[in-house]
């Protein structure tokens, strides 16, 4: 069933553009009328406010998408080209995938930051007038407060991983003073307990369930909590520098972490790739998702717009090839003889180069992943994907990221010439992520015994996941072999092999789905990881010749030159910029 709040998200927005100005305006319009922000002061008009906070999840675009990280996370981690018509094709994407190329200036970095911002301003306006209301008159007044910390929260971990010190604004900073807030009033550390904070009121606050399905819950809050603190508790230094691990920290993940699991509300899919499907959304893997909508009543529908860029070039689609795997990404799916990973030797053999997938072993995630030639796309047997599918194959090569599409006629599909999307809920958090960050807290913690059926399950549930890849006749897409970690007798499961083992099934599991890269940054190691796989991408594939990354300044995007220039000076410029 389509959740309730699909619909009341589109209610709420006329309320939001008018005390806001956050919706387009024909100035040669006239007004038809005018509502004092006191007006907005009742229950229903609040509820109304929370919803439009709500659809902020989702109010990104294609040119800067924030709904799904792929542009920041995804394209700069060495799994993922950014596409498109060519290096020119919104070139500042271009700009993140060499880091060399970035500029305090560049525009999308600007626009990313002012409309998350945006979001907070709305979150922010609904707390302050809920704050303001008797529980007497209002009595979802608490549970209203936890979720808009959750979003808060939200918006703020976004600003966090992108541009590490930001100005820290809440219902308590008039509108008229935010140019007076300074990003350097709290420690990097301090910005992260302000973030953990509002998740840790959230949790505890919040109902277990909603009935409508988009609104936080409980364990969505501690699950972000959780995700918050992992993050934290890898100290890094005014440059970037990864210092030490605050253990004290990590029991609190494994905590947090054991409370969803053990609340029984949610589980792994029985297939990786109904994650990807709007048969499966709000399933039982799915903590939190931005919930979007289609034949509303509204011109285009709520769809995604941030992934309308990623779709491939073929007429029942149409545009416009962005997101494309890596020739590393591809390989590093390549499994050994027991059907586990190649962690040092996968780049040897380049794969999508021979295009041969059945002359080695492959994880089956793969071909739920990538659009690769000669392969079902979208598990349709009779639609195969084809190299001229790609925008620009000769830059690029020939695959695509597949996991944020729909089939062509699927019911969410909609088409807005030139772009398109759908109205399939993107998930924030899902279950196998509450595993694997439980996971990786264990191993750090030196616990790595009980990580292992942790990070088990989450390859239990890839080798189960084959009956979607087939083709036409029935026989499997490629050749598909991956085992569980089997001490003693397919591995030796000492601390060192675990970590290695936690870092590579994060890569696996939510490859292309835009965290990859705030993954190296928070275990320090991106550098020496994104230099080396230049050096050895290069030679594959010409658009990454300029490429190099500089270690204490591009583990962040610099602080905007627009919203220093906002701030008279105020803002201070990230290190290294």
């Amino acid at each position: 069933m389509r959740s309730q709040m699909k619909t009341k998200i589109l209610m709420a927005l006329a309320v939001a553009c008018i005390l806001l100005n956050s919706c387009k305006k024909d100035l040669d319009q006239t007004p038809q009328g005018q509502i004092a922000s006191e007006q907005l002061n009742t229950p229903a008009n609040v509820d109304d406010m929370v919803i439009s906070a709500y659809s902020a999840l989702g109010n990104d675009y294609w040119a800067a998408p924030y709904s799904d990280m792929w542009a920041y996370g995804s394209i700069r981690s060495g799994g993922a080209y950014k596409g498109g018509d060519g290096t020119g094709d919104v070139s500042d994407f271009h700009a993140y995938e060499t880091f060399s190329l970035n500029r305090v200036d560049l525009g999308t970095s600007d626009v990313t930051w002012y409309r998350l911002y945006v979001g907070l301003n709305r979150v922010n306006d609904a707390l302050g007038r809920i704050n303001n209301m008797a529980l007497t008159d209002y009595p979802n007044k608490v549970a209203r407060q936890a979720e808009m910390r959750f979003l808060r929260g939200h918006f703020y971990f976004l600003l966090k991983i992108l541009y590490k010190r930001i100005p820290y604004i809440d219902e308590n900073i008039p509108k008229p003073g935010y140019d007076t807030v300074s990003n350097r009033s709290y420690s990097s550390d301090q910005l992260w307990t302000k973030i953990v904070n509002d998740f840790a009121f959230a949790a505890g606050n919040l109902p277990a369930t909603q009935t409508d399905q988009g609104r936080a819950t409980k364990f969505a809050a501690e699950v972000y909590e959780a995700k918050a603190l992992l993050y934290q508790a890898y100290t890094q230094d005014d440059n970037n520098n990864v210092t030490g691990i605050d253990k004290t920290k990590l029991t609190l993940v494994n905590s947090l972490c054991d409370d969803v699991i053990n609340s029984g509300n949610y589980g792994l899919l029985s297939d990786f790739g109904y994650n990807f499907l709007t048969q499966y959304e709000n399933g039982k893997e799915s903590v939190f998702a931005i919930q979007y909508s289609i034949n509303d009543g509204t011109p285009q529908g709520r769809v995604d717009n941030g992934h309308s860029l990623n779709y491939p070039m073929v007429s029942q689609y149409g545009c416009c090839g962005f997101h494309v795997p890596s020739h590393n990404l591809i390989n590093a799916f390549q499994t050994d003889n027991n059907g586990l990973p190649l962690f040092t030797t996968f780049n040897n053999n380049d794969v999508e180069t021979s295009a041969n997938y059945f002359a080695g072993s492959f994880d089956p995630r793969m071909d739920h992943t990538a659009a690769i030639p000669g392969h079902p796309y979208k598990y349709k047997q009779n639609f195969i994907y084809q190299t001229s599918w790609a925008r620009a194959p000769q830059v690029y090569g020939p695959l695509l990221s597949m996991k944020e599409t729909v089939p062509y006629d699927d019911p969410s599909f909609k088409k807005f010439p030139p772009f398109m999307s759908s109205s399939k809920n993107w998930a924030i958090i899902r279950y196998a992520d509450v595993l694997l960050m439980k996971a990786e807290a264990l191993i750090e913690l030196g616990r790595e015994t009980e990580a292992l059926p942790l990070v088990n399950l989450v390859r239990q549930r890839a080798a189960n996941s084959t009956g979607m890849l087939k083709q036409t006749g029935g026989g499997a897409t490629s050749n598909y072999k991956i085992s569980t970690y089997q001490p003693g007798l397919n591995c030796t499961w000492t601390n060192d092999y675990a970590r290695q083992a936690l870092r590579f099934e994060r890569r696996m599991e939510f490859a292309m789905e835009g965290y990859r890269f705030f993954d190296l940054v928070r275990w320090g190691i991106a550098a020496d990881y994104l230099n080396a796989y230049f050096n050895a991408e290069k030679p594959r594939v010409g658009h990454l010749s300029d490429a190099v990354f500089k270690k204490n300044r591009d583990e962040y995007l610099p602080i905007p030159q627009n919203q220093i220039n906002f701030s008279k000076g105020l803002y201070k410029q990230n290190s290294g910029w």
